[in-house]
């Protein structure tokens, strides 16, 4: 008789429902490879192979001459200036969207439920943060590289506004989901919405707000490399043109460099968190 038999507290109580929820899972995935076409196998036939193996030949080896590597040490400054300016702008915006959006500085609201006209203006608010994220990046940067033209500046606005609503959106959710005794008292006691934030709202929940404002600047990173095919600037418009001209050691440079920035803005990253841990 098995260990399981003679104890049978040893059992897992929830075997069955994930048992259950892994089949769901299986019959939900399914379909879904289906619709997708998603067949793996086609990556092993003898001439897809032949194309693949070709195609990555020409990355090696990569293009380290000097004139070029300074061109690409320019375009990776720039990529990180649209990510933190757009970052930044983003931040600008969404901060005071976030204080109008969010329940918890609402004083209305500190008697039960809040009053009908704040909750309409919340929600217009909560709507215009679900406009700006739900439009991608890239939309964005086709749009303002007609009305700014070609340059960085169409990338640092795409991302302002699309992330903008990304960081409204968990601003808002990082503020309610925290404590909100120290917020009623000091609204309850006489305290206006901005003094309630920086003293009670604020210092309550910076650590988990800057570490996800880092999160976004860091993802800000590569959108940058996707809109610069837009014409947005950055590495990813001169790893476009390089792409166009069949210079895959070009590509493979670029390709390095920014491995490097995405690895250095995530150690960055993981050093703020420690410092705000």
């Amino acid at each position: 008789m098995s260990s399981v038999a003679l104890h049978p507290q040893l059992k897992d109580p929830a075997w069955h429902a994930r048992l259950t929820w892994f089949f769901l899972g299986i019959v939900l995935l399914v379909p879904s490879l289906i619709a997708t076409e998603f067949r793996p196998w086609l990556f092993f036939e003898a001439q897809n192979l032949k194309v693949t193996l070709k195609f990555l030949a020409d990355f090696f080896p990569p293009n380290i001459q000097g004139d070029f590597l300074q061109l690409i040490a320019l375009e990776a400054w720039r990529t990180i200036a649209i990510a933190s300016a757009g970052t930044f702008l983003a931040l600008i915006l969404a901060v005071p969207l976030t204080l109008l959006s969010t329940r918890v500085l609402s004083i209305s609201a500190l008697t039960g439920k809040m009053n009908r006209l704040p909750f309409i203006f919340r929600q217009i608010i909560r709507g215009l943060l679900v406009l700006m994220r739900s439009i991608p990046e890239l939309v964005w940067a086709l749009v303002f590289v007609r009305v700014v033209g070609l340059g960085p500046a169409a990338g640092v606005l795409a991302i302002a506004l699309t992330y903008a609503g990304m960081l409204g959106k968990i601003y808002g959710e990082i503020l309610e989901s925290g404590g909100t005794e120290s917020s009623r008292a000091l609204m309850t006691n006489g305290a206006g919405r901005l003094q309630t934030f920086l003293y009670a709202v604020l210092p309550q929940n910076l650590a988990e707000l800057t570490s996800y404002t880092v999160y976004r600047w860091e993802c800000a990173i590569r959108s940058s490399a996707v809109l610069g095919f837009v014409g947005a600037g950055g590495l990813g418009q001169q790893m476009d043109n390089s792409m166009k001209m069949f210079n895959g050691s070009e590509v493979a440079t670029i390709l390095l460099v920014f491995i490097v920035l995405v690895a250095l803005a995530d150690a960055l990253s993981s050093q703020i968190r420690k410092i705000l841990a």
